[in-house]
């Protein structure tokens, strides 16, 4: 049986906490012994997680993001959530380019980057209710879940 551990933490729904999130992902997945590149792709994944909660979940306003790590055997699995607004068509909002703000210059590859960097990403999410982005990448050569 492969040994799981997981570590919680909520914090507000600030831009600058973008960077907070990506070191506490970094930290608990040093655990694993990750390459270089491994680091940078989770970080990049979190902040563009953690990015969305804070520009389209809580529309820049108050809220809270709370963030889930967990490592089970080689797997590091983040789970961001917001408690926002939530998404009316996930299918449509993970298309390469598309952005609800088109007039804030966002680029529309949030979730597109997750995908490139993590080994898989789900996205749940309810109007009115929130969003949940779970994002899975095997760390090191073993590659098995």
């Amino acid at each position: 049986m492969k040994e799981k551990e997981t570590v919680r933490v909520d914090f507000e729904s600030r831009s600058h906490n973008e960077q907070f999130a990506r070191v506490v992902a970094a930290v608990f997945a040093a655990r694993l012994d990750p390459t270089v590149e491994e680091v940078e792709d989770i970080k990049t994944a979190v902040s563009e997680a953690v990015t969305n909660a804070v520009i389209h979940g809580y529309e820049n306003g108050e809220g809270i993001v709370h963030m889930a790590l967990t490592i089970e055997g080689r797997a590091f699995t983040v789970e961001i959530r917001d408690d926002g607004v939530g998404i009316p068509d996930v299918k449509k909002a993970m298309e390469p380019l598309y952005t609800s703000k088109p007039g804030r210059e966002r680029s529309g590859m949030g979730f597109s980057f997750m995908e490139a960097f993590m080994d898989q990403v789900s996205v749940e999410s309810e109007p009115g209710k929130g969003t949940t982005v779970r994002m899975t990448r095997q760390i090191g050569s073993e590659g098995l879940l």
